[in-house]
């Protein structure tokens, strides 16, 4: 089978696969899309509480359409993320949550003089619907019939002369703009750069500050490899792309390099940077560098200041120092490119990540640019010895006090006693922060009851606050941060009597979990190439979840980690990189329906060296060893559906969180754990052991990798 053949059948069966850039369908046939196709717009609906007012912001940008440099645009595109292209910005860069009132991690708002719509995928359909007021038009990605934001502007600037269509070169990344301005060119319209950000300029009055918290050294009993090792392994790549310089701009990569860790970005321990290592020089920008760098350390994991720790002057400076410095300077972006373009008149190539900023690429010249995958991703993801034990220490720690919980939340709601999300998401967090070397969450957690359960990214607030109860099923999705490592974890409970129907959903996204934790593969797939066997129990009966499958997750750094993730949505994402040891993912499948429950289930997985009974000549085999141990839930199980090897995965898992998380336990909850770990007898399993459409889809990777050795 071809690649290409294979492509074509997987298009088939990815029924819930969004478009690889995550803006729509540029290929579907669009329909007509206005702000009265959505139901809290039309006539008599009562808008949700969550509803934001956008109608002056979106008048004061548009005065700001007719003083852009160059001339008028007629369009103004504000993307999600901030300069570093971060998945979750700081307050300060809420740009697009700013200007439209959804503040979802993914998404898009484009605003014309007459019209305004915002693009997100699936995980965000429901939570956009209840915040985006009436002025906005929501674009679901991933249904049939939305077009892209490309296609749908060249649609609505038909027939305006030297149309013009802004964005800030600082937040969207290369490719995106690239991409964007390639459609835009044979429909006569020009993408132009507008560096004073409009949102800036509108967004006067209660914007929370730019931030730059205190930066602390992470010792070496946590990182496991120190920076300067970190710095050479990246200058080792440089031969090989032709490179003599590269440009670190994601704040995780920075936070990674140089083994420093800060508060700048909520749930997640990064300062706002870039970094420029070259093969003899290596420089740091910061924001407030000089008082960072002399400061005493906020976090007594250590006691090295920030300027002994990278061996430079209390100034920044690298004068008289001996041994590998680290040059410290202020962080600004137009200094930034000015260095840059410094480097690039020595003749030197640069090498930028594939999430570099437009601005930054475009101060490159072409012929001595280097647009490739991250010199440092790939690293990051494939973690030490020391971080591999920090990991599963993190992670035992995180169970005991998600167990602890449980079961005092579980007790009291058959008690009577009053819970709701919010209450429930603030005892949880006193949990965690009681934890040894805990430092805080790693997301904001979702505590979905009943209907709320079925927004895949629900947020509790006051306003949308639902009791806890034993009538309906509560999804919990929460993670800690941890110096040794970073934990995420959903489980789904019922507190009371489940249908039949929540339970054969429960059963079949667990069906769908273990069809992906007990999977053994050959070495050189991507993520996307197994991600169908997760699906396959819900798409046998025509269920489907609109999200990927499993992230990368980061060691005491981000709670989604790159290069690497399963997801068919992220079918031509060139930054992929394919599954390998050490690699730690998330197996997430779910199901939602719509305004009753949401299921989901959650443990972290690390690839691992697997034996295989038949092993082809030359070749590794790969599998997932699970990380969290936290118990399922027995009677959401219909375990004649299960099959012999999931039923004795499931008994393997539970086995091990009752020997090694229940010693940690207090009485009580250790009684939770054993009656949930309970082995189940292989009499019950299904007696049909293969599943048709997962067998298929094995058949369909296996042809997958054997085009990878043809």
């Amino acid at each position: 089978m071809t690649r290409g053949t294979f492509a074509v059948l997987l298009a088939v069966v990815a029924l819930a696969s969004c478009d690889p850039l995550g803006q729509g369908q540029p290929h579907a046939r669009h329909r007509r899309l206005a702000v009265e196709d959505r139901p809290n717009c039309q006539p008599g609906a009562a808008p949700p509480p969550t509803v934001v007012d956008t109608t002056q912001r979106l008048n004061d940008i548009r005065q700001l359409f007719v003083g852009v440099p160059g001339g008028k645009i007629d369009a103004y595109i504000v993307p999600s993320e901030d300069a570093h292209q971060s998945e979750y910005p700081s307050d300060y860069d809420q740009r697009r949550g700013y200007i439209s009132g959804f503040t979802g991690s993914a998404g898009t708002a484009v605003v014309l003089m007459n019209h305004a719509a915002v693009w997100t995928d699936g995980r965000y359909h429901l939570e956009a619907e209840n915040t985006l007021d009436c002025n906005w038009i929501l674009m679901k990605q991933g249904v049939e019939g939305v077009p892209s934001i490309s296609d749908w502007l060249v649609d609505q600037l038909k027939g305006v002369s030297g149309a013009r269509v802004g964005a800030n070169p600082f937040l969207m990344n290369a490719r995106t703009w690239t991409s964007y301005s390639t459609v835009f060119d044979k429909a006569g319209i020009s993408m132009v750069e507008v560096n004073n950000d409009l949102i800036d300029q509108i967004w006067t009055s209660d914007r929370p500050p730019q931030p730059s918290t205190a930066i602390n050294a992470l010792p070496m009993e946590y990182a496991g490899r120190s920076w300067a090792d970190k710095v050479n392994d990246v200058r080792n790549k440089f031969d090989s792309k032709g490179a003599g310089a590269y440009i670190v701009t994601s704040l995780d990569e920075t936070a990674w390099l140089f083994n420093a860790r800060a508060t700048d970005i909520t749930y997640n321990p990064f300062f706002i940077s870039y970094a420029i290592v070259e093969r003899n020089r290596v420089r740091l920008y910061l924001l407030d560098h000089v008082s960072k760098l002399t400061d005493d350390p906020t976090d007594e994991a250590t006691t090295e200041k920030l300027n002994v720790h990278l061996n430079t002057g209390t100034d920044g400076s690298c004068t008289s120092q001996v041994g590998m410095c680290v040059e410290v300077k202020a962080y600004n972006p137009t200094t930034v490119i000015e260095d840059i373009k410094a480097i690039a008149k020595s003749n030197v190539s640069i090498w930028v990540s594939l999430l570099c900023n437009q601005a930054i690429f475009s101060s490159i010249p072409e012929l001595q640019r280097i647009h490739d995958k991250s010199a440092i991703a790939l690293m990051k993801s494939q973690k030490n010895e020391v971080e591999r034990a920090g990991m599963q220490a993190a992670h035992d720690r995180d169970a005991v006090a998600l167990i602890e919980f449980i079961e005092k939340l579980e007790r009291e709601v058959k008690a009577g006693q009053y819970w709701s999300e919010v209450t429930a998401d603030a005892d949880l967090k006193k949990y965690r922060l009681k934890q040894d070397k805990n430092r805080g969450l790693s997301f904001g957690s979702i505590a979905g009851s009943g209907s709320n359960g079925a927004i895949i990214h629900y947020r509790p607030t006051n306003a949308t606050d639902k009791q806890i109860t034993t009538s309906d099923m509560f999804l919990l999705d929460s993670g800690g941060q941890y110096l040794d490592g970073t934990t995420d974890v959903t489980r789904t409970f019922h507190f009371g009597v489940p249908t039949d129907y929540q339970k054969e959903c429960y059963t079949r996204v667990l069906m769908g979990h273990i069809n992906l934790a007990q999977l053994k593969w050959p070495k050189g797939l991507l993520g996307r190439e197994i991600d169908a066997i997760t699906r396959a129990p819900l798409w046998e009966v025509g269920l489907i979840y609109r999200h990927g499958t499993g992230h990368g997750i980061g060691a005491y750094l981000s709670v989604h980690e790159g290069p690497g993730r399963i997801s068919l949505s992220h079918a031509l994402n060139p930054s992929d990189e394919a599954l390998d040891q050490y690699m730690y993912f998330s197996d997430e499948p779910g199901y939602y329906e719509d305004k009753q429950f949401g299921i989901r289930l959650e443990t972290i997985v690390m690839v691992e060296k697997v034996n295989v009974t038949y092993p082809f000549p030359d070749t590794e085999y790969l599998g997932f060893r699970p990380i969290t141990l936290v118990p399922y839930e027995p009677h959401l199980i219909k375990t004649e559906m299960l099959s012999t090897k999931q039923i004795q995965w499931l008994n393997d898992y539970h086995k091990r969180v009752e020997e090694e998380i229940g010693p940690r336990l207090s009485p009580a909850a250790l009684q939770w754990v054993k009656a949930r770990t309970q082995s189940i007898s292989t009499q019950t399993a299904s007696s049909a052991q293969c599943h048709v459409p997962a067998f298929l889809l094995i058949v369909l990777c296996i042809g997958l990798w054997r085009t990878h050795h043809n």
